[in-house]
């Protein structure tokens, strides 16, 4: 999809440019077009329009005043984290759009351990709060997606995150305790109980669930300005399994039990589509990088470098073609409650006729949780993008079935036209399964791609032509997939344009969404269009 390109100096953009200069300073409103077209596209498409500005408060005053001068010029709203999107999550419906950039509120206000809290703003990213909290010796239940490296707090909390700790305690908003939200007004709105005068917020739950309320909410109702979380003692013990599974079924099968049975912090499964995009990638044998980590991560020079040794030796190549890889963190306070998990862990696998494998994966994946994200990109420069469903344990098998029998079925137009499938898996707590196909095509990368990924990365790879007629396949094939999830009524994060949201709501769940979003926000500014809520006339 091709953006239009919009003159933003007409008379009404200039008074609200100044208006936001004088908040925010001139160098935080971006004018430029390159800036303004990145903050109108995410991994998936680039917006029809252009937003008008880019302006880039530090605090949650600034926030606010911003916010209030947007609506009293009748603007609407972009709120944007770090623009890791892939559903359409904060791009602009139309021209009169300021988009918010909230990476310079990145400070990490308070760490309590006396309250086993801690208050962060919006911008703070899960690498930069983990590195933080490590230094005391605590972390957050959920600690971050693997995108954490540039991933925000209020991106994670407002669409939603998955993955590391989600196996013991869900996702990203079931670690909020507290939220300071500016509505579309700028008024300022905030959550749970907090202490004394407000300011040392500790309990999410007094009385209707407020906090819930913004979660998973894409921004519709609200900007996040600063998070709260739980904190919990960095478990001082971890062991890392991984299992060849022969099928698909056999994978989810050894997920299912292994959610049921509480034992495992996280989980990441492939399938053989996916196993071999990652094998095509550089050797973990020759990441100096990934060696370096693991030999850190672990509590003695000399098990590091047996660890990294292992690693070196055994490479990426131990997969059979067609297996399903499955990779288990255990953690906990003992290493006997770690080894007794680790056994039920390998009790389960087994049973699934599980091959136990070299857990070289399983322990890259806790030495260097948040990687650079440069798989963002196929190995030869493909573009890549991700859809999900969030199943129960029973009806994720039936899921996959179906998604595998519709690939089996455009086997021939995806050949034809270089399209590459795969999937990724996790469990979420005790009752879930993240069922994640992922999608690589001939087509070339764009501004988000490059704003993300390493520069010498990027060097290496093949610029492609523009791909339209692949990427309507893709476009065709994702649509496809999620109806197949919305027959096994999934859920699903990072809702945004994409997931039917509003259409699989009850008549009295959409009379109230609709009450709450006339009441924060009648005019219907704050980022119009997702989670399906109406676009108001321009």
């Amino acid at each position: 999809m091709q953006m239009r390109s919009i003159e933003h100096s007409s008379p009404a953009t200039a008074e609200l440019e100044a208006a936001l200069r004088g908040i925010v300073g001139d160098q935080h409103v971006h004018t430029d077009e390159p800036s303004r077209r990145l903050h109108s596209e995410d991994i998936w498409q680039s917006a029809e329009s252009v937003v008008a500005l880019v302006v880039a408060p530090d605090s949650t005053e600034q926030l606010a005043a911003v916010v209030r001068a947007i609506h009293d010029a009748g603007w609407a709203i972009a709120p944007r984290g770090a623009g890791m999107s892939y559903t359409g999550g904060y791009i602009p419906v139309n021209a009169r759009t300021v988009s918010l950039d909230l990476t310079r509120m990145d400070r990490i206000l308070n760490i309590s351990r006396d309250d086993m809290t801690v208050t962060v703003q919006a911008g703070v990213t899960w690498k930069a709060l983990n590195q933080a909290l490590a230094t005391q010796g605590l972390r957050t239940p959920f600690w971050g997606p693997m995108s954490g490296l540039l991933s925000t707090v209020g991106g994670g909390v407002s669409q939603l995150n998955a993955m590391f700790g989600a196996g013991h305690y869900g996702t990203s908003s079931e670690s909020v305790v507290a939220l300071s939200v500016v509505l579309a007004d700028g008024r300022l709105l905030r959550t749970g109980a907090r202490g004394p005068e407000g300011k040392a917020p500790f309990y999410r739950h007094y009385g209707p669930d407020l906090t819930g309320l913004f979660c998973g909410d894409c921004g519709v109702f609200g900007v996040k300005a600063e998070i709260t979380l739980r904190l919990m003692a960095l478990p001082a013990f971890e062991d890392h399994a991984s299992f060849s599974m022969p099928t698909g079924a056999a994978l989810l099968q050894a997920m299912a039990e292994i959610a049921r049975a509480g034992v495992a912090s996280e989980t990441c499964a492939f399938d053989p589509g996916l196993t071999a995009v990652r094998l095509a990638r550089t050797s973990l044998a020759s990441d100096v990088k990934t060696l370096g980590a693991v030999i850190s991560k672990e509590k003695s020079l000399g098990r590091g470098l047996l660890s990294a040794a292992k690693i070196a030796m055994s490479g990426r190549n131990f997969v059979e073609d067609e297996a399903f890889p499955l990779h288990v963190i255990c953690e906990g306070r003992s290493a006997a409650a770690v080894e007794s998990d680790m056994a039920e862990v390998r009790r389960i696998a087994a049973v699934a006729k599980g091959v136990e494998i070299p857990n070289t994966i399983a322990k890259v994946l806790r030495a260097t949780p948040f990687p650079a994200l440069n798989s963002m990109l196929g190995p030869d420069g493909e573009s890549w993008i991700p859809i999900h469903g969030v199943l129960s344990l029973s009806n994720a098998p039936k899921a996959l079935a179906d998604i595998q029998a519709l690939y089996e079925n455009r086997a021939g137009v995806h050949e034809a036209t270089g399209i590459k499938t795969g999937f990724l898996f996790t469990t979420m707590s005790s009752n879930a399964i993240i069922i994640e196909p992922v999608f690589y095509w001939p087509n070339g990368w764009r501004p988000i791609h490059a704003s993300a990924i390493e520069p010498a990365h990027l060097a290496r790879l093949t610029q492609r032509p523009a791909n339209p007629q692949a990427t309507a396949l893709v476009a065709e094939t994702r649509k496809h997939v999620i109806a197949i999830f919305e027959r096994y009524g999934a859920g699903h994060f990072q809702i945004g344009r994409t997931y039917p949201y509003r259409a699989s709501r009850d008549a009295a769940s959409i009379e109230l969404l609709d009450s709450i979003k006339g009441c924060l926000d009648p005019d219907l500014n704050l980022n119009p269009g997702a989670l399906g809520f109406p676009v108001a006339r321009a």
